[in-house]
Order: C-alpha cells, then sequence, then structure tokens
C-alpha cells in the first residue's frame, strides 16, 4: 500500500503533468506504475443530461455533503478557423467529436466532465442577434481599481476530471493528436474547425496547494495548512453559499436548460496574506472578524460544515455591514457577499479552481449563473465601494480579501444545453441526435 508520502508526491507530479500537457505530460502519466483504470463511456451518448453544467448528481460529497470538485482542469481557448458563421459541416464535425469523447470516459469526476461555451463574439458572427431573454454582454472591468484583458474568444472547452490521464488524453484527442481516447477511436476532432489559441489548467483538492506553493506569489514561510483545498489556506464551495443547478439554469426559450458562465483569471498577491497578517487577520478577511473573534474556524474550515458558518456573521445588511466595518476596521469576504443574496439564495454556482499557470500562483474564478448581470451584482457587493465611502476599511485594505488578487483578464460565454452545444446558431440549431 502506498504511504503518505508517496501518495502527496504522485499528487504533486500529476499537476505538473497537466499544467506541461501536450504528448509528454500524458506519456509521463500514462507511464506510471499506478495510472488508474478509468471507465469508458456510454455507446449511447444521448442518455445524458441536456444541462452541460449538470455536474452534481455524479460528483462525491464530502462528510458534511458539500459536493467535491474533480480534481484536475484544463481550459482550452478556441477560435473558430474560418470568417463568418460556421458551415453545417464544421457543426457535425464538432457533435462527432464531443459524443466520442462522451464514449470513450464515463461521465463522472472517475471519467470525465466537460462542457463547452460560446463568447459574444462568437454570436457576432451571425445576422441574427440572440433572444431577449439571454443576458450575454462583453466582457468589461467591473472594479474601479482593475484593467482586465477582455476574453473574446469565439468558445471555451472545460476539462475536468479526478484524474490527469483523462483531462490530458482528452485533450490530445481533441486536438487531433491521438486517434484514441481512453481506449475508444475518435471519430473526429477539433483541428481543421478550431485553433486553440490558448491553454490554462489549474486544480483543487486537499493537499494540492501546499504541494505547488513553490510559486510566485506564495512565500517560501507560508503557514498553509497541509490539507487546504486552496492556494488561500481555506475551504470554498460550501453548500449553503454556493447556487443550485437549477437556480442557475435557463428556463425559456431556445436556450432553456443551458446556463451563461463567467470566467476570470486572477494573479495572487500572498505573501502579506502569510507573511504579515495575523491568523486572525486571515480569518476576518475571508469569513468575517465575528468567527475569528469565537475562534470558530479549524485549519482550512472544513468544520464549518456545509454552510462555511456565513449564517453566524452578523452583517446581513448594508447597515450592518457598515457597522461592522467602523467598529473593527476590516470586513469579511463572506459577509459581504450575503449582501448579494436575493430571496432565492446565492446566485452563483463557483467552480473555481486555482493554478500555477505561467509560474504564478493563481485562480480561475469560473462561476455559472443564469444571467451574466448575476455575477455583475455579486461582483459590486464584493467590491465594497460604498463602505470604503462610508467606513475606515479602504477601497481594497481590510476589505474582505480585495488587496490579495488582481484580475488579469475575464470572459463571459453562454452554455448551450447540451444539444444545441455543437456551434449553435443565436436561436439554436436542431439536436444532431
Amino acid at each position: 500500500m502506498a504511504g503518505p508520502d508517496i501518495d502527496r508526491s504522485r499528487r504533486s507530479f500529476l499537476a505538473t503533468a497537466v499544467a506541461i500537457g501536450g504528448s509528454i505530460g500524458l506519456s509521463a502519466c500514462l507511464g506510471s506504475e499506478s495510472a488508474p483504470d478509468i471507465p469508458q463511456g456510454t455507446a449511447d451518448p444521448a442518455s445524458a443530461p441536456e444541462r452541460q453544467h449538470a455536474w452534481n448528481d455524479v460528483l462525491r460529497t464530502d462528510d458534511h455533503g458539500n459536493h467535491v470538485p474533480p480534481r484536475h482542469r484544463v481550459l482550452l481557448l478556441l477560435e473558430l478557423q474560418q470568417d463568418g458563421p460556421p458551415e453545417e459541416g464544421a457543426r457535425e464535425t464538432i457533435d462527432t467529436a464531443l459524443r466520442s469523447l462522451e464514449r470513450a470516459y464515463e461521465r463522472s469526476p472517475a471519467g470525465l466532465l466537460f462542457t463547452v461555451g460560446y463568447s459574444p463574439a462568437y454570436f457576432e458572427r451571425f445576422e441574427e442577434s440572440l433572444p431577449a431573454g439571454i443576458d450575454l454582454p462583453d466582457p468589461r472591468a467591473l472594479a474601479p481599481f482593475e484593467e482586465p484583458a477582455l476574453d473574446r474568444p469565439d468558445a471555451v472547452l472545460h476539462l475536468a476530471s479526478d484524474h490527469a490521464e483523462a483531462v490530458l488524453g482528452a485533450e490530445e484527442a481533441l486536438r487531433g493528436n491521438e486517434a484514441t481516447a481512453n481506449g475508444v477511436t475518435m471519430d473526429a476532432h477539433l483541428g481543421g474547425v478550431f485553433e486553440v489559441v490558448e491553454r490554462r489548467t489549474g486544480f483543487i483538492g486537499e493537499g494540492l496547494p501546499q504541494e505547488h506553493a513553490d510559486t510566485e506569489g506564495i512565500p517560501d514561510s507560508a503557514p498553509m495548512p497541509e490539507d487546504a483545498p486552496m492556494f488561500m489556506g481555506f475551504k470554498s464551495g460550501f453548500t449553503h453559499s454556493q447556487a443550485s443547478e437549477d437556480r442557475v439554469t435557463i428556463d425559456a426559450g431556445p436556450f432553456a436548460g443551458g446556463t451563461t458562465q463567467q470566467l476570470s483569471r486572477l494573479v495572487l498577491l500572498l505573501d502579506q496574506w502569510y507573511e504579515q497578517d495575523s491568523r486572525y487577520h486571515r480569518e476576518a478577511s475571508m469569513f468575517c472578524p465575528h468567527l475569528a473573534q469565537q475562534d470558530a474556524i479549524e485549519g482550512d474550515g472544513s468544520n464549518l460544515g456545509d454552510t462555511g458558518g456565513v449564517q453566524r456573521c452578523p452583517a446581513h445588511s448594508d447597515d450592518a455591514l457598515a457597522e461592522t466595518a467602523t467598529a473593527e476596521g476590516i470586513v469579511g469576504h463572506s459577509e459581504k457577499m450575503l449582501r448579494a443574496r436575493d430571496e432565492d439564495g446565492p446566485r452563483l454556482l463557483r467552480r473555481d479552481f486555482n493554478s500555477t499557470d505561467d509560474g504564478r500562483a493563481g485562480l480561475h474564478f469560473l462561476s455559472l449563473q443564469k444571467r451574466i448581470a448575476d455575477f455583475v451584482a455579486v461582483r459590486e457587493a464584493m467590491n465594497g465601494t460604498d463602505l470604503a465611502d462610508s467606513t475606515p476599511v479602504g477601497q481594497r485594505t481590510n476589505n474582505g480579501i480585495l488587496q490579495y488578487f488582481d484580475v488579469e483578464s475575464r470572459g463571459n460565454f453562454l452554455l448551450p444545453p447540451r444539444g444545441l452545444r455543437a456551434l449553435p446558431t443565436p436561436r439554436g440549431v436542431p439536436d444532431q441526435g
């Protein structure tokens, strides 16, 4: 039986292989003595849910019922290799490639989960417009202190699995570099239709951040909990801080069953977080001063169950939050997010993950929501500009976690229902079967 040191070494090796990518990364994974037996998919891909983003039914859960996200991720930003709207032949090629992938891998974290989304720039290729009920604006800066690059590729493909071998094998097959994926022949690939213009990678899960802490943005002395799933040392994705898949699903029109996806690339700046800030300050900044004062947070915060302790933070209104900021000189990220909820609860379903792309500690913040306007509202609450204007907290300093990251890029995408995922028109295309 492998010991903990061997397990940690393999986890680190696999995440590094995903970051390297290509045939080198895939060969390294498959050449390992402990390469997993990845389950193949179904001979009837049409049996998959119509919602591309319907992952929760196959995700594992922890002891508190929180969904456990797939550990390894690849994002491929794609551009069509033709001008104007895509031709029907291109649509058939993409549909065939994606269905081949579904035959190759079981729809689960043990196999592969994936989505494909399309940007406003893609839909500008057509003469007709998206239906009025679809909220998919061009990306823009959403805070007075950020200047992100605006991502406008035609599409983005998100690959996720607990196994590095799966995301790398799927990527190589989709690029046309491998004729098979997980032992299944690929009947088509993306080449000739799409060009990969950027590749982003990452990971999330117990122990992975510490094993990749030797990167720019993480000080050598970082007191990161050994089992922390994120670079900032705390757990995220508590069930009661997440929107349900139903909540984020478009419920009418040709794209009913789809959703919108927001993708931001954040660069983490954690030298002060770990070298100057106390444990109390980190807890107060991430959650709220009340929880920090009560010593309620153990380790990475897993003891907070399925709520993240947010119901115990007193600031549930603008006035209460301003009172906390004035009295404590600091306001927490989680308690600010309470203001962004509406009568149906949280608006966003987060599926973000850490990264060491370009040798820097980062976060690919990927969220799903019914409308991009929902993400904008949440980001405005997170900015806390009203608090900076009326309380001792600064626009970024002591204002949640704003001072510990920069937004490098941002993009908006529409994730159509599964039957429309292969190069949809603004008004939808028939299901290919």
